[in-house]
């Protein structure tokens, strides 16, 4: 895999183009889709390997289409642009994006497993994003996923992930329902800022889930909800505070976050005794401190975010290939009537800066 390091001045070089080259006498912006999804063709069936569990596997039943099995139990149908890396660059080129942030998709966590199976899987799921890097290291970043419910299995994957190319990890916004804050989680969000890596959290496990199944509400309520969770786990349990250069992405736009900011602040300032125990710090100070992705769907709550959290921590995400994200390939954004400055940082700056990858690398 170390071929995924050294093909960085290849990458540099389509960036520089992509930047430098006109079309009727306009820039071509570049963009990088910050928040994408992607998984193996083949994939052992875990749950026979290892003797328990519901974990995913795939049923490729009938062409271009494969059916997710979260053990015996039919979870989700999914099409080959899920696991084609060459499919997907010409589906995504066609909205004018030249780069996809890869990750895995969150059910794939497994964090409720016994730990050294969870790293197995999590190195078998790595090692394909690094090897799709290593193919087309023009086309795709990588992000891995490590074993959260066992820290010391954690770091030794997260220093892994550095070494075979990948930039960060993407993480769930609990882990087995458990805060992000709690304090066995810290070494390793110390350990992410010490290796220089960048954070994805996902929505995941969402809370509530199997009382409210009917109208998608998991999928419509609860997300937005459980990012929110997590922002405020770390905010208020000081993560922020102690770890001032760790590099945080929430997907979705921070969920409700920002929809609820004052209800957040006024319970901040009226209940300190439960709210502010273990974090002095107003909530609303941190807005701007960490990043977000653009996936809205509505030109005015994202005109809202940009006024709160400012274009350049808010990096263009589509959720891709899933029908759930913004699979216009961010049409709207284009559409809105903003300064291009914030346009480009959105579709390119933003996410730059997030996974610490300088413009000044891609002009060589």
């Amino acid at each position: 895999m170390e071929k995924a390091c050294k093909t960085r001045s290849e990458f540099t070089k389509l960036i520089n183009l992509a930047i430098l080259v006109t079309s009727f006498g306009k820039f071509i912006m570049l963009k990088i889709d910050s928040h994408t999804h992607i998984l193996p063709k083949k994939m052992p069936n875990w749950s026979e390997k290892f003797g328990y569990g519901d974990f995913i596997y795939l049923q490729h039943h009938k062409k271009g289409f494969a059916k997710m099995m979260r053990g015996n139990q039919f979870f989700r149908e999914i099409k080959e642009n899920c696991w084609n890396a060459k499919l997907r660059i010409d589906e995504y080129q066609a909205f004018k994006t030249q780069v996809q942030v890869i990750c895995t998709i969150p059910v794939m966590f497994s964090y409720w497993a016994q730990p050294m199976d969870c790293l197995e899987l999590s190195q078998f799921l790595n090692d394909h994003i690094a090897g799709i890097i290593s193919n087309y290291p023009n086309n795709y970043i990588g992000l891995g996923t490590i074993p959260m419910q066992d820290a010391e299995l954690a770091i030794k994957e997260l220093e892994r992930c550095k070494k075979i190319g990948l930039v960060g990890i993407q993480i769930g916004s609990n882990i087995n329902d458990e805060n992000l804050n709690e304090e066995r989680f810290f070494p390793i969000f110390e350990a992410c800022e010490k290796l220089d890596l960048a954070i994805l959290i996902h929505p995941w496990n969402m809370m509530g889930e199997k009382k409210m199944q009917k109208y998608w509400l998991p999928w419509l309520v609860g997300m937005p909800a459980e990012t929110s969770r997590a922002i405020c786990s770390l905010i208020f349990g000081g993560i922020f505070e102690r770890l001032p250069k760790l590099r945080v992405n929430f997907a979705h736009a921070g969920g409700s976050f920002f929809a609820t900011i004052g209800r957040i602040e006024h319970g901040f300032n009226c209940r300190p005794d439960l709210v502010a125990i273990d974090n002095p710090i107003n909530p609303r100070d941190y807005i701007g401190k960490f990043w977000v992705d653009s996936i809205t769907h509505d030109s005015q709550m994202l005109g809202y975010v940009i006024q709160l959290q400012g274009s350049k921590k808010i990096t263009f995400g589509t959720d891709y290939p899933f029908p759930l994200g913004d699979l216009s390939g961010g049409t709207f954004i284009e559409a809105m009537e903003i300064n291009e400055d914030i346009k480009e940082d959105i579709f390119c700056n933003a996410t730059l800066e997030w996974l610490n990858i300088s413009k000044n690398e891609f002009v060589k």
